[in-house]
């Protein structure tokens, strides 16, 4: 495939890739949203309204959001 190398080890087996981020570079971020998104998926999560309470004051959010 045009744009993608993959590296191989000694004995041919591929161990890693090298992607043409000028040619991939949308599909690669979507890639990586995945991986981020499922590396996180056990971490605990935080209610909407206590992320924004918190970022009001420390002055990050406006007051009427």
């Amino acid at each position: 495939m045009k744009g993608i190398n993959f590296l191989t080890n000694d004995q041919d087996q591929k161990v890693a890739v090298q992607i043409d981020l000028e040619k991939y570079g949308e599909l690669w971020e979507d890639f990586y949203d995945v991986l981020v998104a499922e590396s996180r998926k056990d971490e605990e999560s935080v209610p909407l309204d206590d992320v924004n309470e918190e970022l009001k004051e420390d002055g990050k959010l406006d007051e009427d959001v």
